[in-house]
């Protein structure tokens, strides 16, 4: 049996203050998709032993591996996941302070090469050794910034330095334990995060498309509120006239992107959210239809402190015939439905509670 080994621990910082200031709910979502990010970005080959709240205990058997591909998959997982947060910055439908603070989540990444062994309770892995125990007590440390690569006596060698990227400051450090002291070597990832960028996504394009039909409706609730009713997938079903169940398919929180099965008395289709603006007083996002190529507009526009006015745009493609059969055979069913669901639309803003970025509930 193998006993000496790489262990790879990617932590996630700000995670109890996250969880113990702001909504769990939503703290739980971004943490769980972060953390199956830094999953996916796995490159070398890495055995996931345990999720540990925040942090993923990573290991793998076998011979010292050298520093620069321990570099490697430390830069593929920090990109990833500030990528992630970064998309989700410019995307994000919600409004609370957890999903509003996420983009402040940090990444540290902790490094050791030691002793240790598998195994098995139940249907359950798990690790024990000394170096288990060594990698664990490096996670706290006095280093002052909150996104570094830290690497133990055990990995570091002065002759390998030189084959990693230049931008790499190492900095030398003691950890006092009752065991003894652990001594370990550290670098800023900083450097790695202003290599990414992320365009923020842009309003669809309307060229080939005509306005067919519109609605308005004022409603007596706050602006926040109504976005949430009105952009979340998970409620369509209890205010949209027809539609029995949503199944989303991607993303754990609403932003652009998504994409659903909507399940309707007209059968099954396919909807993705196309774009979102926010604004203080103003909110637009709209949806587009997979197979038919219907587009609808939202634009939420704050005139109260708990009135909002709602305006539901659709548009079809640009073409003669196409607008000339809509008119003829879709409109009217078209008004009737849509003039049902906003008055659904009034009692569940009515009910739905939402946390906004103050931490009030809506």
């Amino acid at each position: 049996m193998e006993t000496k080994g790489l262990i790879f621990i990617p932590d996630i910082s700000g995670f109890s203050r996250f969880v113990n200031e702001m909504e769990i709910e939503h703290s739980r979502l971004i943490i769980q998709e972060l953390l199956e990010i830094l999953i996916d970005a796995n490159q070398s080959g890495l055995e996931v032993s345990e999720i540990e709240g925040d942090a993923i205990l990573f290991y793998k058997f076998g011979d010292k591996p050298s520093l620069i591909e321990i570099h490697s998959q430390v830069e593929k997982m920090f990109s990833a996941f500030h990528k992630n947060l970064m998309a989700y910055e410019s995307r994000k439908y919600c409004q609370c302070h957890a999903c509003l603070s996420a983009i402040n989540l940090t990444l540290k990444v902790i490094t050791h090469y030691g002793e240790f062994t598998g195994y098995k309770v139940k249907d359950f892995n798990k690790l024990i050794g000394k170096g288990i125990i060594v990698a664990h007590q490096l996670l706290k440390n006095d280093i002052p910034n909150h996104e570094y690569w830290l690497v133990t006596d055990e990995l570091y060698r002065n002759d390998a330095i030189n084959t990693l990227p230049a931008t790499i400051k190492w900095h030398d450090s003691i950890k006092n334990t009752d065991e003894g002291a652990i001594s370990f070597h550290y670098t800023q990832l900083g450097y790695l995060k202003s290599k990414l960028s992320s365009e923020p996504p842009s309003k669809p394009d309307l060229a080939d498309k005509t306005k067919v039909i519109s609605f308005t409706k004022e409603y007596d609730v706050d602006l926040i509120t109504l976005f949430h009713a009105t952009g979340d997938f998970n409620y369509r079903h209890r205010w949209m006239n027809g539609v029995t169940k949503v199944v989303v398919e991607n993303h754990f929180l609403p932003r652009v992107g998504m994409r659903c099965r909507v399940i309707s008395d007209g059968g099954e289709t396919i909807t993705y959210s196309s774009h979102y603006i926010y604004q203080k007083d103003k909110v637009q996002f709209s949806e587009t239809d997979e197979s038919s190529g219907m587009l609808t507009s939202y634009t939420l526009e704050k005139k109260g402190d708990r009135k909002t006015k709602l305006t539901m745009d659709y548009y079809i493609s640009k073409n003669k015939l196409s607008v000339l059969l809509f008119n003829l055979g879709k409109k009217r069913k078209l008004k009737a439905s849509v003039e049902k669901s906003l008055q659904n639309l009034a009692e569940l803003a009515g009910q739905i509670k939402v946390l906004r970025s103050t931490g009030a509930v809506a």
